[in-house]
């Protein structure tokens, strides 16, 4: 098919440049220092945070760590993947075992509007997602392609390029700074971690609607969607 020999070739073209190649080093020693001190406080039976229970983020924690062993469990996955992509034989086993996990933070980071992994998870799915790219003449045969034309072997070293991919970091740079407005532009209002945090969004203390909702959210212990309709209700 068009499309596999198409893939290829794509794949093939970036297995030549070096500078790829360091880039998938740096994310698999990043996402390993991601994931192995949050996932050795769960192997350890330690609470993730302190955040106050009446935060939407902090009264998943708190109930995700009540869970007994499935807590222990993931912590397990999080400490197997990271070292599984420290190691070069197993960096593709490691990135199939990381991408879910990392996933599932994205989008609760995202749903609950937590500061501390809105900009950081989406980041780590596309790294984790390049280093799939990186690897995907290892798995390819998967798909239910034809890949008879594709070339037997991968780039030997000497014919490896340094020449420079302005291209594709322009695009590294495109992702990180559209992620980072997303979450500090796209929403309106955010819980933060604290009350005091969550106030500083307010212009003055005048912005009742403002102030009404970091009450709701830190003292009331409402949830984030009805916080955020009482919100917009009396902005």
């Amino acid at each position: 098919m068009k499309l596999a020999a198409r893939l290829d070739k794509v794949h093939d073209q970036a297995r030549r440049n070096k500078w790829l190649g360091y880039f998938a080093i740096f994310c698999r020693i990043a996402l390993a220092a991601g994931f192995i001190p949050s996932g050795m406080q769960k192997v350890l039976g330690e609470r993730f945070t302190v955040l106050a229970i009446n935060h939407p983020m902090g009264s998943f924690l708190e109930a995700f760590y009540h869970t007994g062993y499935y807590y222990t469990f993931v912590g397990i996955m999080q400490v197997l993947a990271a070292i599984l992509l420290l190691i070069p034989r197993t960096v593709t086993i490691g990135a199939f075992i990381y991408l879910p996990i990392i996933l599932n933070i994205c989008i609760l980071s995202l749903a609950v509007r937590f500061d501390g992994s809105q900009i950081t998870s989406p980041l780590m799915v596309c790294a984790v997602l390049y280093l799939l790219c990186w690897d995907y003449h290892k798995f390819k045969d998967i798909f239910p392609f034809d890949h008879s034309a594709s070339k037997a072997e991968l780039p030997k070293k000497d014919e490896m390029t340094a020449k420079f991919p302005i291209k594709f970091f322009a695009g590294v740079l495109a992702v990180m700074t559209f992620v980072v407005f997303h979450t500090r532009i796209f929403y309106k209002i955010l819980p933060r971690n604290t009350i005091s945090d969550c106030r500083t969004q307010c212009e003055d203390e005048r912005n009742k609607s403002c102030v009404e909702f970091c009450e709701c959210i830190h003292e009331e212990g409402e949830s984030l969607e009805n916080c955020l309709e009482e919100f917009i209700k009396n902005k």
